[in-house]
């Protein structure tokens, strides 16, 4: 026969269900101080709370469903102490819920007011087009066709969010939501509809500053994303697909996202995750805690919207639109190195036994500040300025801490042994130069294939390296890479200049040949490249099979 708990322990169970998904202190002293009076019922109630921590915070179904089965629980039990035992537990599970709907609703009503749905108007050029032109309006361009002719195009519109951080009218949203506007309307909560002028943007975080004529407007509270815990609630406003105002809630499923855009562009923002729906129109709204602080701004990112909710944590979003609103131009220190996390490429990682947690320096953009002191591709750097690096967001963050012209130390290591690196960090260029995709130059023949990666090459000779606008000084240049080879899948490409084999220098056609026989196809060879300026790396390994 199942026995009934003491009805201040179902009252403290309850409670606590409460206490844990909305994390509030004061429930939780009460409960201790009924727990402490409930005296024989208390090892009971541990075994309870412990279950209960482990699906911390609770979602409100959860909270709803465990709230019923207590109820039942003691509805049905046959030893009942006293007649108002039932009612009692029902009263404080009722308690709990009403609580809990109640703090929900006033997140929505605390932050609504300072929310905005912006509409944008684009002109339309023909590149974009509707199902009902694609049906009606076939055919080649004509005079006689209104959707090749831009002037009876109609101006793309969009729609997005944003939120209001001064009351004199200065606006946060996403500069994807305003890109190329040619013009920008601003809707309030309490239906006023202004025009509004873009103060300043910063495509590489993706956010935007954009102000509107007006006085005394409700302004949300920003919070501190630092001290955002996984596991804490998390509501999103918006206009997701026009609906204005709509509000979703879930939990903060992660921080410190990154690599989120499939792109080689110098990526800024490391994003919350959150598992509040964020959908097209949600770009640029208010991402909140269960106090109505704003913690992050959301933004959709392409591809990902699929049950994956991101926001630029708000700390980010507050220092950069400062700098937008001052009028700063919006300057970030650089070492000019594309990196990737230890480990990430099990070949790479097998190649440097020893070397345990760090970032791998796979290239050194040409002319870069990295270009100038002693690092190399290949490198691990494990600390900057005595700060242990694990991870390549880990390394960008301590570098973007950085002044201009700042000097600061690396550790790294190299060939294993740990070795002190100077590097002075450079402004980050608005658009990095990489190497081109121009046709290439033809290369006087005198090649020959080496070893069975794929490759022909030749020397470097002085005549050639003159006509290729080469600056280095030996090595073989790549003349040809065959397709689908070991050297192709490793990005080798003509007019590379392999300048060493396994840290060995080479010199020549003969001395790369030597090279390539001495190493170990089968642990990977390590191949230097000069690109175009660059420094960079490839491993070729071949299968074990």
């Amino acid at each position: 026969m199942a026995r009934l708990l003491d009805p201040r322990i179902q009252e403290v169970r309850l409670a606590i269900l409460y206490a844990l998904s909305a994390n509030l202190t004061g429930v939780r002293r009460k409960c201790e101080c009924t727990l402490a009076q409930a005296g024989s019922g208390r090892d009971q109630l541990n075994v309870a709370c412990s279950m209960l921590s482990k699906f911390q915070p609770m979602r409100l179904s959860i909270l709803v469903l465990f709230s019923a089965i207590s109820i039942s629980f003691a509805a049905q039990s046959e030893v009942v102490p006293t007649p108002t035992v039932p009612a009692a537990a029902a009263e404080a599970g009722k308690d709990v819920v009403h609580q809990l709907n109640n703090a929900f609703a006033k997140v929505f009503e605390t932050v609504a007011p300072s929310v905005v749905i912006i509409e944008i108007s684009k002109k339309n050029d023909g590149s974009e087009s509707s199902p009902f032109d694609d049906l009606f309006f076939q055919g080649p361009p004509d005079g006689n066709n209104p959707r090749k002719n831009p002037g009876a195009l109609r101006p793309l519109q969009s729609e997005g969010s944003g939120f209001i951080v001064r009351p004199d009218g200065y606006i946060f949203t996403n500069f994807h939501v305003i890109e190329e506007a040619d013009k920008i309307d601003v809707k309030l909560r309490d239906g006023r509809e202004f025009p509004a002028k873009v103060v300043g943007t910063d495509e590489k975080t993706d956010v935007a500053v954009i102000k509107i004529d007006s006085k005394d407007l409700s302004v949300v509270e920003l919070g501190d994303s630092d001290a955002v815990r996984v596991g804490q609630f998390a509501f999103a406003i918006g206009a997701p697909f026009k609906l204005d105002y709509t509000f979703t809630y879930g939990v903060v499923s992660g921080k410190g996202r990154s690599k989120l855009l499939q792109t080689s562009g110098y990526s800024i923002s490391d994003y919350l995750q959150t598992d509040a729906s964020i959908n097209p129109g949600n770009s640029g709204g208010p991402l909140c805690d269960i106090d109505g602080k704003v913690i992050g701004m959301n933004t959709l990112i392409n591809g990902m919207n699929r049950g994956l909710g991101f926001a630029i944590p708000i700390n980010m979003a507050k220092d950069i639109g400062a700098e937008l609103i001052a009028g700063h131009k919006i300057v970030r220190p650089w070492l000019g190195i594309r990196i990737e996390t230890l480990g990430d490429d099990p070949e790479i990682r097998d190649l440097l036994k020893g070397a345990e947690k760090g970032v791998v320096v796979r290239t050194i953009e040409a002319n870069a500040p990295a270009y100038k002191s002693d690092l190399r591709p290949f490198d691990v750097i494990t600390q900057v300025d005595g700060t242990a690096v694990e991870t390549d967001s880990q390394l960008q963050h301590q570098i973007l801490k950085k002044k201009i012209g700042q000097n600061v130390e690396l550790s790294v290591w190299r060939k294993g042994r740990m070795i002190k690196v100077p590097v002075k960090t450079g402004e980050l260029p608005s658009e990095i130069t990489r190497a081109s995709n121009e046709p290439i130059q033809p290369i006087p023949r005198n090649q020959q294939e080496v070893g069975k990666f794929g490759l022909q090459v030749q020397e470097l000779t002085k005549d050639v390296a003159e006509r290729l606008h080469l600056a280095v000084p030996q090595g073989v240049i790549v003349t040809d890479v065959e397709d689908n080879s070991l050297a192709a899948q490793q990005d080798i490409q003509r007019e590379d200049v392999i300048t060493e084999v396994d840290g060995k220098p080479v010199t020549d056609v003969q001395s790369f040949r030597e090279a390539l026989n001495r190493a170990d196809p089968r642990r990977g060879v390590l191949i230097y490249l000069d690109r175009k300026g660059s420094k960079t790396f490839a491993v070729l390994k071949v299968g074990n099979g």
